[in-house]
């Protein structure tokens, strides 16, 4: 190095723990034999933002999830303690992907440009105290993560921001690994300790995400090679019965095709007959004979799948 000359070096290392810390810089340089320079530096490290998760389930593929950020720092003098979010993602784990969900608004004026409340708004930015929410859709991406589903207790990723504060210093942080979360119906009978109630609560099983719990319980329990007899989801429902890609509305007086898929959970084959009770129907009906032999399903997730058809009676919005 010349007189009066300088060398200038940018090392960067994430820090993944917030309190305290101290960075030693340690300079070797030969100046009449090896010498080398220490110098620390103290300095604290906080936690700007506060990251909350909310997972809803929409479908035996799919999860909702719902991204709080909050602004914790204090609040200070002249603007201090603000944060500008710059990004925001979710990193999902290998064979699901991630797309933030955003109302497609027209924010533009009769000019064509975004007012100042709209540009301020979009910027990112949060004082101490305001939160902002982000929204994300996670779905099975590959045909295995579409075929196996979501079940309670997988993993989905993490989100992940980009932030900057009031002097420009950079900052990334990495929210919690975020789960599949159970179904309402597993919620029931957790809250009121009996599987009754919630097998006899009006519960609708398309699109909850229930079957693939209950598959999910029913291959843990083959895999360990014994029953645990702990009131699991494959033991409080042994057989499940789901439509495939049922139709979302239907004519009046039409009749209308639905599969059905017929699974059995349990470690024994039954011989199983699917019957359709008028006492349990309302505005939508069987069209044709309400009781079908299944014959013999193999245990331990065989299947098999039928046809039958339905005829809406009254107009209205109904569940099967």
């Amino acid at each position: 190095i010349d007189p009066s000359g300088g060398i200038d070096a940018i090392v960067s290392r994430r820090l993944e723990e917030v309190g305290p810390h101290i960075l030693r810089v340690e300079v070797g340089y030969i100046s009449n034999g090896s010498k080398s320079l220490r110098k620390f530096y103290r300095f604290n490290v906080t936690k700007p933002l506060n990251i909350t998760e909310t997972v809803t389930r929409s479908g035996d593929a799919t999860c909702l999830v719902s991204i709080t950020v909050e602004n914790v720092m204090e609040k200070q003098a002249a603007g201090g303690g603000a944060v500008t979010i710059s990004s925001v993602d979710f990193e999902p784990i290998s064979g699901l992907v991630a797309e933030p969900i955003s109302l497609e608004v027209n924010q533009h004026t009769a000019r064509g440009q975004l007012s100042a409340v709209q540009l301020y708004d979009s910027c990112g930015r949060l004082e101490p105290g305001e939160c902002h929410r982000y929204l994300f859709c996670v779905k099975a991406e590959s045909e295995a993560a579409a075929l196996r589903g979501m079940a309670f207790g997988d993993d989905l990723g993490r989100a992940v921001l980009t932030y900057h504060k009031a002097m420009g210093e950079m900052g990334k942080i990495h929210s919690s690994v975020v789960v599949c979360p159970p179904t309402s119906f597993s919620s029931q009978g957790q809250s009121t300790g009996s599987s009754d109630n919630a097998t006899n609560s009006k519960f609708v099983v398309h699109r909850s995400g229930l079957s693939v719990d209950v598959a999910a319980a029913s291959a843990e329990r083959s895999m360990s090679g014994h029953r645990n007899n702990d009131g699991s989801l494959d033991e409080t429902l042994p057989v499940t019965v789901e439509p495939i890609d049922p139709p979302s509305t239907m004519e009046l007086s039409v009749p209308e095709k639905v599969s059905l898929l017929i699974v059995n959970h349990s470690s024994q084959p039954m011989n199983l007959q699917i019957q359709m009770r008028l006492s349990d129907m309302t505005g939508v009906v069987i069209c044709g004979s309400s009781f079908v032999g299944l014959g013999e399903i193999p245990p331990s997730g065989g299947s098999c799948t039928i046809d039958v058809r339905l005829v809406a009676l009254v107009a209205g919005f109904f569940f099967v």
